[in-house]
């Protein structure tokens, strides 16, 4: 399993904005491969944006990028932004909610991608 955390800041006041939209389409990440994924506000900043992700492989994460709807959701929310941004890429070991590929089989095959990818 593929996994993303990433922050981003939004321009003052459009925090929420931002949010509706990443939290908007989510209902169709599943059948692409999503497992999770949690947008969550800082407690500390006003205006940054966290993002918690984890795919059945970074291939599909890579195709949920090419989306029609994710296009749409990014280039809306791209004006909204200041520009700062981090991100970094992670190898799920396990958690609540999530399967360890060395529990269990993970034979599924979504969009024509195999769970199984490493």
């Amino acid at each position: 399993m593929f996994g993303h955390i990433a922050s981003m800041k939004a321009k003052p006041g459009k925090r929420d904005e931002v949010v509706a939209l990443l939290v908007g389409g989510v209902e169709n990440l599943r059948q692409h491969g999503c497992e999770s994924y949690v947008v969550a506000t800082s407690a500390t900043d006003d205006d940054t944006i966290w993002v918690t992700e984890v795919w059945r492989s970074r291939e599909h994460h890579a195709a949920s990028l090419e989306l029609p709807e994710t296009r749409k959701a990014i280039g809306e929310a791209m004006p909204l932004l200041t520009g700062e941004f981090s991100g970094q890429a992670t190898s799920i070991a396990g958690g609540l909610g999530v399967l360890r590929a060395d529990w269990c089989s993970l034979d599924a095959e979504v969009d024509g991608f195999s769970s199984n990818h490493p």
